[in-house]
């Protein structure tokens, strides 16, 4: 059974309620997921750092077992600006005023908005193949459109994306999307993934999500880089070998403009490292968490 030792939950923060896992002891670490998962995708990784620290596993607002936020039409209920707070108060409720942080795929933009926006509560953040959303978009050519092209269909007007995908989500969200190689990680885990993605409010919350990614997420990053506004923490950046990062960017120079302090490298995979390479994923973290200590 996956996390193992771990207490699951279900904790009020402001206007959602989010299903969290937490375990372990030692100093505190946050790891956020990606789209179209949920928590259920750190279990190998937060297994190995509860040895060390004390493990904190959300679902995102929207996703999973959290419930969806209400809407507003600049999607600001559903930026990841919004979920940065809900990470700051769920971490306040445990007890952690400050904390080391990882985020991989949308959980990845959370982490980094957390550090500019809570600069006093992160000690270290660990990004997960991305890049800000801003620069993203700044770059979007055939490659992302071929590649990326859930980008712009989610962000299509409601309820087009929600009634199209809700007639397969399976086939939408798993069996196309990424090669399909989520299906081949952990049952358990897919289990999970694939119950909150037969939720109509689930469809809805990750389209939410890639609405305010391409509007209210990318104008913030847009602001806050014009305005010279730096991630102040130490910065680790992991990116698949295998996945789009390392074939279309220079990752590292485009991360150091937004932060000073920044190092990372390549993992031999590709998009979703902690599941394809966990215990490579598990050393790089837990290296980079035990620094300054």
């Amino acid at each position: 059974m996956a996390f193992e030792g771990f207490e699951l939950s279900q904790i009020a923060v402001d206007d959602v309620s989010l299903r969290v896992r937490h375990g372990g002891s030692g100093p505190p670490v946050l790891l956020l997921h990606g789209y179209p998962q949920t928590h259920m995708m750190w279990a190998k990784v937060a297994e190995g750092l509860a040895a060390d620290f004390t493990v904190v596993c959300p679902d995102l607002r929207g996703y999973g077992g959290s419930t969806k936020p209400p809407s507003s039409d600049d999607h600001e209920t559903s930026s990841k600006r919004a979920m940065a707070r809900d990470a700051v108060g769920l971490m306040k409720q445990l007890g952690f005023d400050r904390f080391d942080v990882a985020g991989h795929d949308r959980g990845g933009r959370v982490a980094y908005r957390l550090a500019l926006d809570h600069p006093a509560a992160v000690r270290r953040v660990s990004i997960l193949d991305i890049l800000p959303t801003a620069e993203v978009w700044a770059r979007a050519d055939r490659r992302f459109a071929l590649g990326y092209w859930h980008w712009s269909f989610l962000v299509q007007a409601h309820p087009m994306p929600e009634t199209l995908i809700a007639s397969d989500p399976e086939l939408f969200f798993f069996r196309h999307q990424f090669g399909g190689i989520i299906q081949s990680f952990d049952p358990e885990a897919y289990a999970d993934y694939l119950r909150a993605a037969k939720n109509p409010t689930v469809i809805h919350a990750m389209c939410e999500d890639y609405r305010a990614g391409a509007g209210y997420d990318r104008l913030l990053d847009e602001a806050d880089k014009k305005a010279g506004k730096q991630i102040t923490c130490p910065v680790q950046v992991l990116w698949g070998a295998k996945a789009a990062l390392e074939a279309w960017y220079d990752t590292l120079a485009i991360w150091r403009e937004w932060a000073p302090d920044v190092r990372g490298q390549a993992v031999d995979c590709g998009h979703f490292l902690p599941e394809e390479k966990p215990d490579e994923t598990l050393a790089l973290l837990r290296g980079f968490f035990a620094e300054g200590r």
